[in-house]
């Protein structure tokens, strides 16, 4: 029995994003591949603090009303956000609406910028990049935390960030390319550049 199905066009991919033609072309196009700008990396700590609880199927789909509601993740804009924009927020039926999400969100950006003092918060995430990767084969065999997601929590914390667990954190080193946990056998695993 394997984790990974083939498709059609011949690539095996893990199952959750064999079926479904979105969660497919962001399997193929962008998870796990490099991103190293502030709003890039701001975005996906964003949207990772947003899918806590939720499936990330459900953030995808709503990710380009999340891009419109704060202002394309723009941390400047983000930080000046104030009790009517956290009012527009919360009754914005395109994102998830949670109040301690949408205000963790703007102490974030906040965050974000005082950062740059010390290099960007792209800088200082991709800091944390392990010696090595984990080399799946199975799902059952892939982490969830890591020494360094643990670590970049509470760095994070202790620079004011919030929704920023240790299971979170390893969520974005995933999506953010920082460790490269596709399955061995998958069409994508080595392809971010980062890990051979």
């Amino acid at each position: 029995m394997t984790d990974l199905v083939t498709g059609d066009d011949g690539l095996a991919r893990p199952a959750w994003a064999s079926v479904d033609p979105m969660l497919r072309d962001y399997y193929d196009t962008e998870w796990g591949m490099p991103v190293r700008d502030e709003r890039g990396v701001f975005e996906r700590l964003s949207l990772e603090a947003f899918q806590s609880g939720l499936s990330w199927r459900t953030i995808l789909a709503k990710r380009p009303a999340f891009r419109a509601a704060f202002a394309d993740f723009a941390p400047d804009t983000v930080a000046a956000f104030g009790e009517d924009d956290v009012a527009r927020l919360m009754a914005d039926a395109g994102i998830v609406r949670n109040r301690a999400k949408i205000l963790a969100t703007i102490t974030n950006a906040n965050a974000t910028i005082a950062l740059r003092a010390d290099g960007g918060l792209a800088e200082f995430v991709w800091s944390f990049r392990p010696e090595s990767t984990p080399q799946p084969t199975t799902f059952a065999e892939v982490p969830t935390t890591s020494e360094e997601s643990v670590a970049l929590s509470k760095a994070l914390r202790k620079r004011g960030f919030a929704f920023v667990g240790p299971t979170t954190m390893f969520a974005l080193m995933e999506a953010l390319g920082i460790v490269d946990t596709h399955l061995v056998d998958s069409h994508r695993r080595g392809t971010s550049g980062v890990w051979s």
